[in-house]
């Protein structure tokens, strides 16, 4: 059976149906890519599968239970995390204490939370500025930051939307070299990323959307061969070209 199963979501905000009976089954311990252009429906898909929108229909069970309509409370306790486009983090604290803040919302010990901080600011290199106010961090470490709170206590499925957008080459790296090491791990990923290069490398399957459908679903390569997926990211270039003139 399948960690995570997702059949027929639906999301509709006033006359646009943002995603139209979205489906795909995500195996343990898979590291998934959820591709496509701009406004296919991979970040309303995400904001369902979290709890920060309600479906109009459609169903999503983990470990074989239904968990759609569950609040974000809820689904982190189930082990569901979320990171977001646009990077959140407590600005007038420490990074250091912006994690252990978070490992003691996620039911650590002072101690625990505490030990778990120090480890992910050595991994993710923020070791350096863990005593500063993580508004004093650059744009790149606070998304780094956001990304370390993810895993202060390990999800069964850390859902990640543009992780490395805005972000320098080697922060992306290693951001990059921690998903590998968790999924090598064991660890379950939902990718969204319009870093094909990346996604290439991490991502042995991904999932293409388009106009809030899936579009094509299988092994990374094959995916972006599909007449269909090349033909939806020709249209978005050319869409930007016309914005641009």
């Amino acid at each position: 059976m399948a960690l995570l199963q997702i059949s027929g979501i639906q999301k509709r905000f006033g006359g646009l149906l943002a995603v139209n009976g979205a489906g795909m089954d995500v195996a343990d311990g898979e590291l998934l890519g959820l591709i496509g252009p701009n406004g296919s429906g991979k970040t309303t898909l995400l904001n369902v599968l979290s709890g920060h929108l309600a479906a109009d229909a459609g169903d999503v069970r983990l470990d074989g239970r239904s968990v759609l309509g569950l609040d974000p409370t809820r689904l982190t306790r189930l082990g569901v995390l979320r990171m977001f486009q646009m990077t959140r983090v407590f600005n007038r604290v420490s990074a250091y204490d912006n994690l252990v803040v978070c490992g003691l919302a996620m039911g650590l010990d002072e101690a625990g939370a505490s030990r778990r901080a120090l480890e992910l600011l050595e991994e993710l290199k923020l070791g350096h500025v863990m005593h500063l106010d993580a508004g004093q961090l650059s744009g790149g470490q606070k998304k780094l930051l956001e990304f370390g709170a993810c895993f202060m206590v390990p999800p069964r499925v850390a859902l990640l939307d543009e992780p490395f957008a805005a972000v320098h080459p080697v922060m992306k790296e290693t951001m990059s070299a921690f998903i590998r090491r968790r999924n090598q791990g064991g660890q379950t990923f939902i990718l969204v990323s319009h870093d094909m290069p990346v996604v290439v490398d991490l991502c042995a399957r991904s999932v293409c959307m388009n106009a809030g459908r899936v579009l094509a679903d299988g092994p990374t390569q094959q995916v972006l061969r599909e007449p269909a997926v090349i033909e939806a990211y020709l249209g978005e270039q050319g869409q930007e070209e016309q914005n641009h003139a």
